[in-house]
């Protein structure tokens, strides 16, 4: 049965290490769902936290032949462990002065901000995981989104876990 994987991969921070990871994915036939790259706690390396879906030796598969890469130093299944995660997405959505105070109950009821406010638009930034986000695009969808952008998931594991 396949399961969403949240995945974190400590790396070198050295060109080409983020095609080589996304290569292995794409040549093994798994979609990566969501990709986040930054520095860690650590100089010189970068955490990748990937989500990505597949059964229990799929994921298996794709730790083993990630730990190959020769600047992989650590992959770890976060989804297997208690974790925080989130995302942020920032939505540009037709409103007219009018509609205003509607799509703003709906901003106040998320805890999400208007960032930026336009003639005919606002630009709407909310932060939480997936689930929350997709259910405000959807509620903001009846007033025309214009554009949308979302960073993908970033997680760690929760309390003192390493």
């Amino acid at each position: 049965m396949n399961y969403r994987h949240t995945i974190s991969v400590l790396v070198n921070n050295q060109p080409g290490v983020l095609q080589r990871v996304s290569g292995l994915f794409g040549r093994r036939g798994f979609n990566i769902e969501s990709i986040t790259v930054g520095e860690s706690e650590e100089a010189g390396l970068s955490r990748m936290v990937i989500v990505t879906t597949g059964d229990e030796k799929t994921l298996e598969q794709v730790s083993k032949q990630l730990y190959k890469l020769i600047d992989v130093i650590k992959v770890v299944d976060l989804s297997s462990n208690p974790m925080v995660a989130r995302e942020l997405a920032l939505i540009k959505v037709s409103a007219e002065p009018g509609a205003r105070p509607e799509i703003l109950g709906v901003v106040e009821t998320f805890r999400a901000a208007v960032v930026d406010i336009g003639p005919s638009s606002l630009i709407v930034q909310v932060v939480g995981d997936s689930e929350k986000i997709d259910a405000m695009v959807e509620l903001l969808k009846p007033y025309g989104i214009r554009e949308l952008s979302r960073t993908g998931v970033t997680a760690m594991i929760r309390g003192s876990v390493k």
